[in-house]
Formats: C-alpha cells, sequence, structure tokens
C-alpha cells in the first residue's frame, strides 16, 4: 500500500541548520558588516561609525555585559536619549543572551523604580542627564544595581552618577562571538506602556516579532542602503517602532537626534541629506510652525511617518506642503508599534492636498508583515464595512507581542479568539481601511506619550479637597490632547487650579499633570458609572 503523499512530505523533509535558522535582528547586523564594512553606520555630534566600527563597538559592549554576571534571560535596563550607545544597546543585550529594558525618559522616578523592580533589571545604563532621577530610582528600590555611566557630549555639564563610564567599560574587552538565540521565541526586549491602570505594564517582544516588524516597516516607508534615517524618534518608544533594527537591515545610516528641536531637525535634514524620519503629530506641528528663518531649504522629498493621536488633516496637509512625503501608520506597544499603515493608492496623488490628506488621516491596513487587523464587534465577530458601525480594532499575526511580563490576566483579556484587542474604538470603511473613533481604555496620547487616565485621578483623589475626580483627554493645538480633569470637591472645601498642578507635580511626571480643571458634578449613570462620553463633550472648543 502507498504511503499518503502528505505523509511524505511531513516525514522525508525536517528543520536542517542547513534550511532553518532562527530569525533575529542581530542577523542584520551581521550582514551589514559584511556587506557595507566601510559605509557610514552612525553619525552623532562630531562622531561617526563605521558598520564595521560600529559592529565592533556592540560585540565588546556584549563581552562587557557578560563580565558583570548578567546572565542569558535576565534583563539589561537603559535610561538614556536617542544615542550610540542606546542605539548599539538594541544589539549588544541581545547578543549577550539578555533583554533590553529602554525606559521612558519622562517617566518620574518612582516609575523608573517599579520597572526596574518588575524587569528584575540586573545592569543599569544611564544618561548623566539623568543621574538625578536614577538614584532617586535606586534609593526607592532598596537595592543596589551595577551601574553604567552614558557620558555623551551633549549632556549637561556636573550631572554623574559616579559610576563606571561606558566608552571606558566596554574599552578593554575583546569582542563577544556572534551568536543568534537557539529559539526565535525568546525574548528580545520588554517596553513598558501605561496600558489602563497606574503601574505600566511590560510587553515582551520576540526575536521573530521584532525580525518580521523591522522588515515590515522598511518596506512600508521604503528604507534602502542609501537612506539616511534622522531620529526624531525616541528609541525608547516601541524599540524605536524597530526602526532601531530595520536601518541596520538596510545597511543605512543612523542619523542620532539627541533632543528635538525645529531647528535641529531642518539643520540635520540639510546637514545629513535625510531622507526618512518618524514622529507624533506634535513633532509635525513643531515643524509646521517653525519661523522661516529656522528652515533649511532641501530639495528632495523626505518620508516622514507619523503615528500617536491620530494626526488631523490639516497637520498632513501642512507637512507636505513643506516638502515632506507623510506616511501615517498605527500600532501600540503591543505589535511593536506601527503595524498598520495608510497604504496610498496610485489615484491618491492626483487629489487635491487637503482630500488626499483626509484619506491619509486614516489608521488604514494591515503592516506587510501583520497578518490581519479588522473591526470587531462585541460577539468577536468583523463589523459591516460601512464606515459606520462601531467596533474594536484588533490585530493577527507575528508582529504581535509576546505577552504581558508577570501579568498573565492582562494577556488573557488582550488576547480573545485568536485576536489581540486594542482596546481603540474604529469603522471599517468599504474600501477596507480601518479609522479609529475613540478610545474605550480612556488613554490620552500627548505629543505621543501614553498617559493612563486612571493614573492620574488616582493622584487627585488623593487631594484632601477633592471628592471625585475625572481624566479626560482634552484636544490641544501642540500636543494633540492634553489631560483634563473634572473635579467635584468636597461639601465646603476649596482649592485652586495652581494648587492642585503644585499637588500633581509631587506625583507625577510633567506631562501627566492635566492642563485643564472644571469643577463641576460628575454625571453618572444609575449604577453610579462616571459617563466619560458626556465629559468628553466638554472638553471640546466651544462653537461659534
Amino acid at each position: 500500500m502507498t504511503e499518503p503523499l502528505h505523509a511524505i512530505f511531513e516525514t522525508d523533509l525536517d528543520r536542517d541548520p542547513a534550511n532553518y535558522v532562527p530569525l533575529s535582528p542581530l542577523s542584520f547586523l551581521r550582514r551589514a558588516e559584511r556587506v557595507f564594512p566601510g559605509k557610514l553606520a552612525v553619525t552623532h555630534h562630531d562622531r561617526t561609525y563605521t558598520y564595521a566600527q560600529f559592529t565592533t563597538r556592540i560585540r565588546k559592549y556584549a563581552s562587557a555585559i557578560k563580565a558583570a554576571g548578567v546572565r542569558p534571560g535576565e534583563c539589561v535596563a537603559v535610561l538614556a536619549p536617542n544615542g550610540p550607545a542606546a542605539l548599539e544597546s538594541h544589539y549588544a543585550v541581545p547578543l549577550a543572551g539578555a533583554v533590553l529594558c529602554m525606559i521612558n525618559t519622562l517617566l518620574d522616578s518612582a516609575a523608573v523604580a517599579f520597572i526596574l523592580e518588575h524587569a528584575e533589571a540586573k545592569l543599569f545604563l544611564v544618561d548623566r542627564e539623568w543621574a538625578p532621577k536614577a538614584r532617586g530610582a535606586l534609593e526607592a528600590l532598596g537595592h543596589s544595581i551595577p551601574v553604567v555611566e552614558i557620558a555623551d557630549e551633549a549632556a549637561p555639564a556636573g550631572l554623574t552618577l559616579n559610576a563606571p563610564e561606558y566608552e571606558d567599560w566596554i574599552a578593554p574587552h575583546e569582542p563577544a562571538p556572534w551568536a543568534l538565540p537557539d529559539d526565535e521565541w525568546k525574548a528580545i526586549a520588554v517596553n513598558y506602556t501605561s496600558g489602563t491602570t497606574g503601574n505600566p505594564k511590560g510587553v515582551v517582544y520576540s526575536h521573530r516579532g521584532a525580525y518580521l516588524g523591522a522588515l515590515g516597516i522598511s518596506l512600508t516607508v521604503g528604507l534602502t542602503p542609501r537612506s539616511r534615517y534622522l531620529w526624531t524618534l525616541p528609541m525608547f518608544h516601541c524599540s524605536g517602532w524597530t526602526f532601531t533594527w530595520a536601518v541596520t537591515a538596510l545597511g543605512a545610516t543612523h542619523v542620532c537626534l539627541r533632543k528635538i528641536d525645529p531647528a535641529a531637525i531642518f539643520e540635520h535634514i540639510h546637514r545629513h541629506d535625510v531622507t526618512h524620519m518618524c514622529g507624533a503629530p506634535i513633532v509635525l506641528g513643531m515643524l509646521i510652525n517653525a519661523p522661516a528663518s529656522l528652515r533649511k531649504p532641501f530639495a528632495h522629498k523626505v518620508v516622514v511617518a507619523t503615528a500617536g493621536a491620530a494626526p488631523p488633516s490639516a497637520i498632513i496637509e501642512g507637512t507636505e506642503r513643506l516638502g515632506f512625503r507623510v506616511q501615517h501608520v498605527y500600532g501600540l506597544t503591543e505589535v511593536y508599534g506601527p503595524s498598520a499603515n495608510c497604504e496610498i493608492q496610485p489615484s491618491w496623488p492626483a487629489l487635491d492636498v487637503t482630500t488626499r490628506a483626509q484619506l491619509m488621516a486614516r489608521q488604514g491596513v494591515p503592516g506587510i508583515t501583520q497578518e490581519d487587523l479588522t473591526i470587531l464587534d462585541p460577539t468577536g465577530e468583523p463589523v459591516p464595512a460601512d464606515g459606520k458601525t462601531l467596533g474594536e480594532l484588533a490585530f493577527r499575526g507575528n508582529v504581535v507581542m509576546k505577552g504581558y511580563l508577570k501579568n498573565p490576566k492582562a494577556t488573557q483579556e488582550a488576547f480573545r479568539n485568536g485576536w489581540f484587542l486594542t482596546g481603540d474604538l474604529g469603522v471599517l470603511h468599504p474600501d477596507g481601511y480601518v479609522e479609529i473613533k475613540d478610545r474605550s481604555k480612556d488613554i490620552i496620547i500627548s505629543g505621543g506619550e501614553n498617559i493612563s487616565s486612571l493614573e492620574v485621578e488616582d493622584v487627585l483623589y488623593r487631594h484632601p479637597a477633592v471628592r471625585e475626580a475625572a481624566v479626560i483627554a482634552a484636544p490641544d493645538e501642540k500636543w494633540g490632547e492634553v489631560p483634563m480633569a473634572v473635579i467635584t470637591l468636597k461639601d465646603d472645601a476649596s482649592v485652586t487650579e495652581a494648587e492642585l498642578t503644585a499637588f500633581c507635580r509631587e506625583h507625577l511626571a510633567g506631562f501627566k499633570i492635566p492642563k485643564k480643571y472644571i469643577f463641576a458634578e460628575l454625571p453618572k449613570t444609575s449604577t453610579g458609572k462616571i459617563q466619560k462620553h458626556i465629559l468628553r463633550k466638554m472638553a471640546l472648543p466651544a462653537e461659534g
């Protein structure tokens, strides 16, 4: 009897080192060194590194991590702005078999301490500008962690942790040998996001997801070996939206920028012939509103990928008038940053800029390496593609997180029926493009930063004069959204906006503090639930 054909294929063709290698962004670096050893890999202030030099530095860094006693699978935390050390961490840490945790530099000491404790960090690299914040976090932590200080030339003088300096720390080590993970599902990074609760959640990335996410975004924005990518997006945001790995995958050039400033952005575009950059809509607004005297001319189109709060069509229109080509992308930390994009159709360039901007303001379709994106109704079924029926945005595919670190309950709630539920509400248009209409999780996105309304409410509730508090997003021309607090005071109590702001400043990072206040009774349902949809209407500017 002849064996069924399908059994032959399954039994005779097994995996072999010749036909199966674990997917990892480390392969991008090894190839870039091999193919482009003398090509400019990184430029930062007056420092430049070729791919050969860049790779040697990374391999020395990996050896230093091992020498510090960090074991495979353990965490290395980094608190630093865009620069060589932050970029090199995205390769050296996984090359050492460890897991990278880039920490948001805008967080306060308490939040940094929580992340260090939750991720069980075994090594902590800190740019000297954030030495006071790191010192406060380490004191709150209550136990010591080895610290390495990054003495970037542009950091403010006089600040120090009195720790080994990064360049001196990596210099004496021999380059670590090349080694891919034995399993591509192993963690490469953990990125913390505020989510819907006060304490941030650790989103775990795999080598496989990072590899595919990086290739997907490189194809979406059209990176090539001739590209020069300007780091206007923080590397601590979703591993730099995976551009930390994507730029290297193509052998392109990383142009580092420590601080976001319109003059510096235009100067770097002009000086380095920048071809690509990213940023939240607030960054685009800064460029649009920059004085003409700061704008350096550039003859070529610069592709700028934008995400965060949905960019108003006016922002897209204004940015394109400056000479940029806007690529609207959408995603969350849980899907490695941008995992959907508003793919530009062949007919769109012929449209007037206003109509084109309106189409481009939608969140779009699944990224090239993401399997699917849709809108689901409460039963888990796709909604009609009518552009009207509201549902929840959901992703499915390889570019979705492994899960939340030490939080199986949150992971189970996010993964349902084979989908990752984003918590964002939107509609599905007849052309298959999705568009966000609201956020079910009440997250406020201010200048690209996520703010948990519950975290801010928790602080406001601690004020002795406050009886009830609700925090929502209010539109803002500069930041896209800012927190607005609606406050109900206790009987016979009084407090001013300035006093509430001062109180919040003691407990919250600056960007989380409410920028607007309304003193009123909170509207509630019959069961006592605050009706935030009514409050959101109060936050809208008056018509007239």
